[in-house]
């Protein structure tokens, strides 16, 4: 478990979680025809839910999972705690700080809670 994750890996994987969210909110609001421009919010909301429960219970968010890959703490590839977790989702949401990357493939988010993704 020792590669890095592609950025085409990483997006693919947040466009799988977003669309999921998308689908979720549009079939609850009866469908994307009657969805109004203003469930952008109710979307995001959905998105970190998922993102935040789903990476503290099995260290992967749905479309992370998808694509084989894990959120494990950098230093030692460990589990990610609950803060650890809630400091990455609060800071992937950001979109700033998902984008912008280091020399190690690590985001800002991914940075600031002491986390990394790797392929499993």
């Amino acid at each position: 478990m020792n590669e890095h994750v592609t950025l085409g890996r990483r997006l693919a994987a947040i466009t799988l979680d977003w669309l999921a969210c998308y689908a979720v909110v549009a079939a609850l609001s009866g469908g994307i025809g009657q969805m109004s421009p203003n469930r952008s919010p109710s979307i995001l909301a959905l998105f970190y839910i998922e993102v935040l429960v789903l990476t503290m219970l099995q260290g992967a968010s749905l479309g992370q999972k998808i694509f084989g890959i894990r959120a494990v703490r950098f230093v030692d590839g460990g589990a990610l705690s609950p803060i650890h977790v809630f400091i990455r989702t609060t800071l992937l949401v950001i979109v700033v700080t998902a984008l912008t990357y280091d020399h190690d493939g690590r985001g800002i988010h991914e940075r600031l809670s002491g986390s990394i993704l790797k392929r499993v």
